[in-house]
């Protein structure tokens, strides 16, 4: 009998199981629902299609299918028109059950739900023995391929995610992708009921999902709030804009124990800010032909930059020429009206693995760019470091021949400033090799499946985009490649120094309002300390410049101007806060706060005056991003009033702007010795300004809030 049937009535019949389903329950409505749908649809073994949204009626729907060994054909509602014309007569689908009222169906009570069910006019298509669950996925074209996989093999890797995961995770699983995608029917559903867990089949609309590709992250981050979810499936975009509602709302979800996230590579930057989010974020890779996972890190065995170590049931080789990922067959029967399938799965991915058995992919190898060097450069890789980027939502990468990359770019939100692109492209770079930075970007409107550019799965039909965008990708044949900019040379070669910076707990929890008011009030006091000092640094800095380099004095005198009193607006948030101003301004720094100030006098003085302009990017682009991501958070955890944040908030608007001057500015930079001294004070201020963070005392907020005027 099917394991997942038989743990149905294993677990405590009172203990609940789908929705207000127990599994007392649970196992007898089942039975009455094989029973109904066998007496309408006979042995048949027609697929029987399902289309409808997330709910407890499709999950019990899919495990009566299951008891009645009738093939299943899901249909996503996200599939086109055409693709689901094609799906149901390439299949040979003999049954559509619904959940929306159709003329002459078949009514189907599950419970408080409906299901509808209508016969199909198609014929019959021969599908291979054993046959429980077609999906059909598509690649580079546009019509589905409909994979056979068989009861057994789904199960099987559902075990496997418990045994690797262990079954004291299965708490309460709220699915967010549809169950027709098969991760979320097997990873999501199974593994809930086979480690007894409580598996939530919630509306699109409640979660904010009716519309597949443009969410709404807040309605989802409060659903999942209310839900109290322990864990959840996600696609890196779906997890991405979760990221940004948290970032933005100050709401969090302390009862989240694991996010899976799959479906497209990671950049590791991503899941480091996840983490300062505090999701509980693991990735894994897998494939419909293996039945959805193959491999996944998980809580005990968990490295970074991997896809986790493959499942106990699978077997994976790498061949040494190619590189190419091949596993054995478990799950895979063969395609609707293909030939069976064979005994070990040839994926077309590049992998490798590492002394601890932990997977990394690289890329598709039909997409891999060979550079005019003779560079190998999966695409996939330059792209997961793009979108780990707040302002880029897709890109797409192309090469292949030429000496330098060109990125299209679709911007996170309508009108997104170019310097801010730049700025994410240059920090995206920081986290790549000379040989695969993006040398050049274009912004473009959104790959959709509606204008042919993605899949129906989400994935980049890359001949499509380069046809709609030739122009873009064609520069002169006789162009020669951009040199670096400084800046973005600038951004490269500190981002180490600014990710270890964003690590400190005192930012992380900053960034996420998981701090106290004593903290907040001793971040502001050693602010004021080195901020009282901005302008005199500027001043100093003017005084010692070399002749060739009188040409930074209007800008200069420019920041002058600009940041003239901001000190002041620091005492007023502190006195705001219920702080000691007065005390605070005739008061003495850390120590920290001390040596950052006199390395940036000692700098100017001895070294080069040009370095002061590294300083400015730290504190410029840190306070960036604080006052965007942090300050809101800040004040709603501690339930402060906007006077208390004027330093913050005003830096996070002055700052933006004051960025794309810094850029050109310093894009014209040109004496070798000065770029070096700017690189070499921005990573030393980088280090320093985590010391003072460091030092500032640190405790979260309590559950009692303090309110001040």
């Amino acid at each position: 009998m099917s394991r997942v049937l038989s743990a149905l009535r294993t677990h405590a019949p009172d203990q609940p199981a789908i929705n207000d389903w127990t599994y007392g329950a649970l196992a007898g409505a089942v039975d009455q629902l094989a029973a109904d749908l066998h007496g309408i649809i006979g042995d048949g073994q027609q697929p029987v299609a399902v289309e409808a949204s997330n709910s407890a009626a499709w999950a019990l729907l899919d495990l009566a299918l299951l008891q009645l060994g009738a093939p299943s054909l899901p249909l996503p509602g996200f599939f086109t028109a055409d693709q689901r014309r094609h799906a149901l007569g390439d299949a040979g689908a003999g049954w559509l059950v619904t959940d929306k009222a159709v003329p002459g169906a078949v009514t189907l009570p599950v419970g408080e739900e409906m299901l509808y069910l209508q016969r199909l006019g198609h014929a019959p298509v021969a599908l291979p023995a054993g046959t429980a669950n077609i999906t059909y996925t598509s690649g580079t074209t546009g019509a589905p391929k409909g994979v056979c996989l068989s009861a057994a093999g789904l199960e099987q890797v559902a075990t496997s995610l418990v045994q690797v995961i262990g079954a004291d995770y299965a708490g309460r699983h709220v699915a967010i992708l549809p169950l027709p995608v098969l991760l979320e029917n097997v990873a999501g559903l199974y593994c809930t009921l086979l480690a007894g867990g409580h598996y939530l089949a919630v509306s699109p609309t409640t979660l904010g999902l009716e519309q597949p590709f443009q969410p709404d992250f807040a309605r989802l981050l409060a659903a999942l709030s209310i839900l109290r979810a322990n864990s959840i499936i996600l696609v890196p975009e779906l997890l991405r804009g979760l990221m940004a509602a948290i970032a933005q709302g100050g709401r969090f979800l302390p009862d989240l124990r694991l996010v899976a996230v799959g479906g497209a590579r990671v950049a590791p930057s991503l899941l480091a800010q996840a983490g300062m989010l505090g999701l509980p974020v693991y990735q894994g890779y897998g494939l419909s032909e293996c039945g959805s996972v193959v491999a996944l890190n998980t809580p005990a065995a968990n490295r970074v930059g991997s896809v986790g170590r493959v499942l106990p049931h699978l077997h994976l080789e790498i061949d040494p020429a190619t590189g190419e990922v091949s596993l054995n067959n478990h799950a895979f029967l063969g395609y609707v009206g293909g030939a069976a399938a064979p005994a070990r799965i040839a994926t077309a991915d590049l992998g490798s693995l590492d002394g601890d058995g932990f997977l990394s992919i690289q890329g598709r190898s039909r997409n891999v760019i060979i550079n005019s060097f003779g560079r190998n450069i999966a695409p996939e890789w330059v792209e997961s470091e793009l979108t780990a980027q707040p302002e880029i939502l897709q890109a797409a990468l192309f090469g292949d021949g030429r000496a330098d990359l060109t990125a299209l770019i679709v911007p996170s939100r309508f009108g997104q400033d170019a310097a801010a692109l730049s700025l994410a492209v240059a920090r995206a770079n920081g986290a790549l090799p000379p040989y695969a930075r993006v040398a050049r970007w274009q912004a473009v409107a959104a790959f959709t499946p509606l204008n042919g550019q993605l899949t129906a799965n989400g994935r980049p039909r890359r001949d499509v985009i380069a046809a709609a965008h030739a122009a873009l990708l064609s520069p002169d044949e006789d162009e020669a490649p951009m040199p670096q900019p400084f800046f973005d040379r600038l951004v490269t070669e500190t981002e180490p120094a600014r990710l270890a910076l964003l690590s400190v707990p005192q930012i992380q929890d900053g960034l996420t309002g998981r701090i106290s008011l004593d903290t907040y009030i001793a971040y502001l006091t050693e602010a004021y300390h080195h901020v009282k000092h901005t302008v005199p640094l500027m001043r100093a800095a003017r005084v010692a410049l070399r002749p060739d380099q009188t040409w930074l004095i209007p800008a200069l005198d420019e920041y002058i101007e600009e940041e003239e009193g901001h000190e002041e607006w620091i005492l007023n948030d502190i006195r705001h806060a219920g702080g000691d101003a007065e005390a605070v301004r005739h008061g003495t720094p850390r120590a920290a706060t001390q040596a950052m100030v006199d390395t940036a006098y000692r700098f100017i003085r001895e070294e080069n005056a040009a370095g002061f302009f590294g300083m400015v990017y730290v504190l410029e682009g840190t306070s960036t991003a604080i006052a965007t991501h942090g300050a809101e958070a800040v004040r709603k955890s501690l339930n402060l009033p906007k006077s208390c944040f004027t330093y913050l908030t005003s830096h996070g608007s002055l700052d933006i702007q004051h960025m794309e001057f810094f850029r050109t500015l310093m894009n014209q930079v040109i004496d070798p010795r000065d770029q070096q001294a700017i690189i070499t004070m921005a990573n030393c201020v980088f280090g320093l300004f985590a010391d003072l963070f460091r030092a500032i005392p640190h405790s979260r907020p309590s559950q009692e809030v303090r309110h001040v005027a």
